[in-house]
């Protein structure tokens, strides 16, 4: 039996796929989903029924998951937890948002006492996970268009009393575009991006080439684009192209994900629904 932080045949964790089909599906239908339900689902990607449950029961001990019972039927429903962190996510992963150079900066600085490592972390944590690059220790810079969000988060983990936040424009001296490498890993973003491509660029080129979309199939290569494209947008802040390097490929990857959304998501979405009418065993 693999354990569910090993990588499925086509690259991600059972846990991940749950936590796609979950934030997809689950709450459509008021956010439970029974067992047998995410077994048959996953089984799509040759995941085992142990591995599923295996992946549950840690999604339940991290707080996103409660297991409740519907006529019988075991099954897990979203926590409020888990309901919030999809939302924040809806935002992030079906959203295209690129700054403008005009839009301005917000920094967040800070300063957390040397008895209070836990909370450092975890702010440096969030802020890198909301798409913050680091100028200093205490000085971290996203985009303007950050600012709600980076309140919600900060505020929902308990963390807004550590942080100082401030809107501004750069006025001098260096060129944004010649510090931005050095506060955030643009390097490594494009490698990802480009993992991206290479992974479901072909699968958009099948799709282009026309001919019934079988519906099955259409839900094993949406979800893996999905839970593959998920991640990405949290490490791209939406820098203005002008901060960009030349051959960003992040505009690319973003075209073939929302492409694939456009053609596979309704289909998808009707194998899904027949699924969930099957009687559980």
């Amino acid at each position: 039996m693999a354990d569910d932080d090993e990588f499925t045949g086509r690259g991600q964790t059972p846990r991940a796929l749950i936590v796609t089909v979950y934030g997809l599906y689950a709450r459509e239908v008021g956010g439970w989903m029974s067992v047998a339900s995410v077994i048959r689902l996953l089984g799509r990607y040759g995941v085992d029924a142990p591995s599923v449950r295996s992946a549950v029961f840690r999604l339940k001990r991290r707080g996103l998951l409660v297991s409740e019972k519907k006529d019988g039927v075991a099954g897990y429903a979203l926590s409020q937890d888990g309901h919030a962190i999809l939302r924040e996510g809806d935002r992030r992963i079906f959203e295209r948002r690129r700054a403008t150079l005009d839009d301005g900066w917000l920094l967040a600085i800070f300063s957390v006492p040397e008895t209070e490592r836990d909370k450092r972390h975890q702010l440096r944590s969030r802020l890198s996970w909301l798409g913050f690059g680091t100028v200093s220790a205490g000085v971290w810079i996203a985009p303007a268009h950050l600012l709600d969000e980076t309140k919600d988060v900060l505020t929902r983990h308990g963390l807004a009393s550590y942080v100082n936040l401030f809107q501004s424009h750069h006025v001098g001296f260096e060129d944004i575009a010649g510090q931005a490498p050095a506060w955030w890993d643009l390097a490594r973003l494009q490698a990802l991006y480009q993992e991206f491509l290479d992974c479901h660029g072909p699968v958009l080129e099948r799709y282009k080439n026309g001919g019934e979309i079988d519906q099955p199939e259409a839900f094993t290569d949406y979800i893996a684009a999905l839970t593959d494209w998920r991640r990405l947008p949290y490490s791209d802040p939406g820098l203005a192209v002008e901060v960009l390097p030349g051959d960003w490929n992040g505009v690319r990857a973003a075209d073939t994900f929302f492409e694939l959304h456009e053609r596979l998501a309704k289909p998808a979405h009707e194998f899904v629904e027949s699924v969930l009418r099957t009687p559980a065993e």
